[in-house]
């Protein structure tokens, strides 16, 4: 199959391996079945679904890339980057995405102090059943305890209420930093993307000063067409990635059926006057037999 004919590309989702509720199986069928062209699996800073992914993208007869999310701290905020097209076996990558995620459980049970404060008690074991491994435990897995408790009604009025900054249960945690991200997708053979730009917050100086340090730490990418960008907000970042000579991704940042606001392969198309990142990307796309 020619990359230059692909539109429907979804190349950021999350399965039950971080803070999604599907199985990358269950996810692989979604996408499918949604009419998606070329999958990528993104949990937050873990490749331990990626096998599974690509198993059942291959049965399934989908072009496949491997995927992560990693979480970098950035001009005193959280900023996201996705890696794509990479060795999900590289042992630094590996052992990276292992000690980004070192602090997450101590960080989980001083959320949960945080919570108990405010009269909300037994937080971390309820946000433990929804992930199990307490290296991955996010505050998305905390929003599914307090709206399963009855304390919310949602998981947005949660993050009104609570583990956002000035509110009760929030924690900072120190992330990677940006070079580490890249040095560790570059090593592994893949390229990095800006994701949902649009949601940090960022006046035009930071914004500046994130896209410059990405592109000189080699970054390629930034994701135009997203679930949490307005139209608006993806023309501005069309703008931004001509500007830039940034190549464009597009991705759905599925979670749940019932939480995300954008499905799997649901997404607006990338204006045609963008480099779309998967052309770039097309040797390193695990093609089933039957297209290859």
């Amino acid at each position: 199959m020619n990359t230059s004919i692909l539109t429907n590309a979804d190349l950021h989702c999350h399965s039950r391996v971080s803070d999604g509720t599907l199985t990358p199986e269950a996810l692989a069928t979604r996408a499918k079945t949604n009419g998606v062209q070329l999958w990528a699996l993104t949990d937050h800073d873990e490749v331990g679904g990626q096998q599974r992914a690509i198993h059942a993208a291959r049965a399934l007869e989908l072009p496949y890339l491997t995927g992560v999310e990693v979480s970098v701290s950035f001009a005193g905020r959280v900023v996201h980057i996705v890696g794509l097209g990479f060795d999900h076996h590289n042992t630094a990558l590996v052992e990276g995405l292992r000690a980004t995620r070192g602090g997450r459980e101590q960080r989980a049970r001083e959320m949960a102090d945080g919570l108990a404060q405010v009269g909300i008690k037994g937080a971390y074991e309820g946000a433990l059943k929804f992930v199990g491994n307490p290296e991955l435990i996010s505050r998305t897995h905390f929003a599914r305890f307090l709206v399963e408790a009855g304390h919310c009604q949602d998981v947005p009025e949660v993050f009104r209420r609570f583990l956002t900054e000035g509110k009760p249960g929030y924690v900072e945690h120190k992330w990677a930093r940006l070079s580490d991200a890249l040095r560790w997708i570059h090593g592994a053979g893949g390229l990095a993307v800006i994701a949902h730009p649009a949601r940090y917050g960022f006046n035009p100086t930071e914004e500046y000063a994130l896209i410059t340090e990405f592109m000189g730490h080699g970054g390629r990418g930034i994701e135009v067409v997203t679930g949490s960008h307005s139209d608006t907000e993806a023309a501005k970042y069309t703008e931004t990635a001509i500007e830039f000579d940034l190549l464009a991704s597009r991705g759905s940042d599925f979670h749940s059926p019932e939480e995300s606001r954008t499905d799997l392969g649901r997404l607006a198309d990338l204006s045609g006057r963008l480099q779309p990142i998967w052309m770039a990307l097309e040797d390193r796309i695990i093609w089933p037999s039957c297209l290859h």
